[in-house]
């Protein structure tokens, strides 16, 4: 008996011995001193590997002999940089690398190239606000959904702060500003230096139908984003707003409010801002919300030319300038300017995506309660 369970445990021994030791874990990204950016992935049997890099394209990345790929980029600008791997023509998420760039479409990874000194979305050693999350039912869009909250450092309950709704683009999540935009590090770090005033920032989900439609296909109908813009202006104003007003003390005045928005987010921003001037005298929106050949902005904001007691204080508009929404986003501007609404234009070098939107935020939030 002693020697047969002495044959099976060296039967085992020699099974083992001949099992593949696991492969070496992966260092990838890895941010070198100078900003460039390794990015390394494993795919043995695969004949073509890209990276594909938020503001810089698709790289081809070259296989060594343990069936390694890997790319390094020129010295990078420093900012988050979304990033997935092509291997043979299907996109992958990096399985090196837990920094995920949340999207309810397309989910990238993560990379922070640091600044020096640092940008106002890395965290630093400052006092920290707190983002809540807070879940509720919409009766409009008829769906359970969620919404963020940020609070400032020193928040004191009793006290009334001055609000801003920041919305973000289509296919975005709820979590889009917090996660992605790194808007509470921005006002954490802006706080700090004294160059913004404490409020209080709403960040709700941004559509006004089901999260899911985006996914079966329904965002191409027509039929459904026909509506989804008024639809969300209800969802705002009659569901996420009074349940925020109940939780914190926000300004309830007009000159103390706010709104916002990046692509999708910037057009509702407008079309709820514009409409709503008793309600906000700042409005927003980045590489978004222009004026294309058909529109008609005295049938899209009525509410603008029919009021002038409420007038904006600030509409400010920013967009890159290799971005499709730039020339409609100039024609607005132009008509704004023409009806004598006050405006700010914000052109920069750059495409439709979160390396300009973060920026804008921070110029923008400079601006508010003037």
């Amino acid at each position: 008996m002693t020697c047969r369970l002495l044959a099976a445990a060296l039967c085992c021994v020699a099974a083992y011995a001949q099992t593949p030791a696991p492969p070496t874990a992966l260092l990838s990204p890895e941010v070198s001193a100078d900003r460039r950016v390794t990015f390394r992935v494993r795919a043995r049997t695969a004949e073509k590997v890209e990276l594909s890099l938020e503001g810089n394209g698709r790289l081809p990345m070259t296989k060594s002999d343990g069936g390694v790929w890997t790319v390094t980029t020129a010295p990078l600008p420093p900012d988050i940089y979304g990033y997935t791997f092509s291997i043979d023509g299907t996109s992958f998420l990096d399985p090196a690398s837990g920094e995920i760039k949340t999207n309810a479409l397309g989910p990238n990874s993560m990379v922070l190239v640091p600044g020096s000194p640092a940008e106002p979305w890395e965290q630093t050693n400052v006092p920290h606000g707190t983002v809540h999350h807070h879940f509720t039912a919409s009766r409009i869009a008829a769906d359970q959904r969620d919404f963020f909250v940020y609070t400032p450092p020193g928040y004191q309950p009793s006290k009334r702060y001055p609000l801003l709704v920041l919305l973000h683009g289509m296919s975005d999540k709820a979590d889009g500003w917090s996660t992605v935009g790194k808007a509470n590090l921005i006002f954490d770090n802006l706080l700090a230096g004294g160059q913004i005033k404490p409020m209080i920032v709403v960040m709700p989900l941004g559509y006004g139908a089901p999260i899911h439609s985006l996914r079966t296909g329904l965002a191409r109908d027509p039929a459904v984003w026909g509506k989804n813009a008024e639809n969300f202006a209800r969802t705002l104003l009659e569901e996420v707003l009074p349940e925020a007003e109940r939780l914190y003390k926000v300004a309830q005045d007009r000159k103390h409010r706010a709104i916002t928005g990046l692509s999708m987010g910037a057009g509702e921003s407008l079309l709820v801002g514009l409409n709503h001037l008793d309600r906000f005298a700042y409005i927003g929106a980045f590489s978004g919300g222009g004026l294309n050949a058909t529109a008609k902005p005295e049938e899209r904001y009525p509410t603008l030319l029919s009021n002038k007691k409420d007038l904006p204080s600030l509409v400010y508009l920013a967009c890159g300038s290799s971005d499709a929404a730039h020339a409609p986003m100039i024609k607005l501007g132009e008509w704004l300017k023409e009806k004598q609404i006050p405006s700010v234009w914000n052109s920069t070098p750059g495409a439709h995506t979160w390396l300009v939107w973060r920026r804008y935020l921070a110029d923008y939030s400079k601006l508010l309660w003037k």
